[in-house]
């Protein structure tokens, strides 16, 4: 089985993303050195739709991005979002904008949760419209 293995440390940032737009999705990327598959730079991103049922990266933010990712050497090797009210599995729209197959596709669901309550956080591949669920690993350093 696939896995994402991340650091506590990106984990809380993505996390703490996700309950600070909310009750709008939150999105972001965690780039990395490309070839790695590791993730390691944790890039938040403004969600242009402003919205609790969507997301949708700035084009000119996501842009600026792959042009700082291109001249850094580095991939999108998690890209995350948050869903307010369904559980953390991807929809149908999510799957339509999903255009990275190398990447970990990361949801994390702030439906029914208050400040230390239950989230989710789960990873998927998504790959020509087809999702497969994978394993989170969390460690402490890699």
């Amino acid at each position: 089985m696939r896995m994402l293995t991340i650091t506590r440390a990106l984990y809380d940032q993505i996390v703490a993303h996700a309950r600070e737009d909310h009750p709008d999705e939150a999105c972001g990327v965690v780039a990395g050195p490309a070839g790695s598959g590791r993730p390691e730079r944790f890039v938040p991103m403004l969600n242009a739709a402003r919205s609790p049922t969507f997301y949708e990266f700035d084009s000119g933010d996501l842009l600026k991005l792959y042009r700082e990712m291109d001249d850094r050497d580095e991939e999108p090797v998690v890209i995350y979002h948050s869903h307010t009210a369904t559980e953390a599995y991807p929809s149908r729209t999510d799957v339509s904008y999903a255009n990275e197959p190398g990447a970990h596709y990361v949801l994390v669901s702030t439906a029914d949760t208050d400040d230390a309550g239950p989230f989710q956080f789960r990873s998927y591949r998504i790959v020509d419209g087809e999702i497969t669920e994978e394993e989170v690993q969390v460690v402490e350093a890699y």
